[in-house]
């Protein structure tokens, strides 16, 4: 029976460097979405659509938390700014953000952190490359919402949409999976060494 238990619970990074609680899970979830915010405000303003640090946050958040945990901090994160703290992009908040036109890359975070949360607790992301693949699939995630939900807002065509929501971002987007790659395969060593 313990056996079981254990494959259940599937552990990811957090879990190997802080014992797990329902506080410790709130904690996590809170911080992540912190980081979110704070990554939001890492930006190169481009209109429609900002760089910004936000999909790195959300890759790392999926990474180390989990599935659930990294989902819902950026439910947490959504929800926050809607309701008026200036934590999206710009210090921008409120409704108008979330429904406007960069508010599905908003809603792809969720998805996004819920999918690399998934493959971490499959162990993706102990190596590097599979880290990486799993960060791509998650930044494809984002761009698989974002891309239609600004297209729809703004009118535009597919070309007008790939153009303002897509090609500035390729390169940022691979350079992003190579860092969260990065920093959680090095959270990995450096949390087996300790324990080793």
């Amino acid at each position: 029976m313990a056996s079981s238990v254990s494959v259940l619970r599937r552990p990811v990074l957090a879990d190997r460097v802080i014992a797990r609680s329902l506080v410790t899970d709130g904690a996590l979830v809170v911080a992540g979405a912190a980081l979110t915010a704070v990554l939001a405000q890492v930006a190169i303003p481009l209109w429609p659509v900002p760089i910004t640090g936000q999909t790195l946050a959300v890759l790392l958040v999926g990474g180390a938390l989990g599935m659930a945990r990294g989902a819902i901090a950026m439910v947490l994160y959504a929800i926050v700014g809607a309701l008026g703290a200036p934590i999206f992009s710009d210090a921008s908040a409120g409704w108008s953000v979330l429904l406007g036109p960069t508010g599905g890359y908003i809603v792809g975070f969720v998805l996004a952190a819920a999918l690399t949360g998934w493959l971490a607790e499959r162990e993706w992301d102990r190596r590097f490359l599979g880290g990486m693949v799993s960060y791509l699939a998650g930044s494809a995630i984002v761009f698989a919402v974002g891309l239609p939900w600004l297209g729809f807002t703004l009118g535009l065509t597919v070309e007008q949409t790939l153009v303002s929501g897509l090609y500035p971002f390729i390169v940022g987007g691979i350079v992003k999976a190579v860092v969260a790659a990065g920093l959680i395969r090095a959270g990995w060593f450096f949390a087996s060494r300790k324990q080793g």
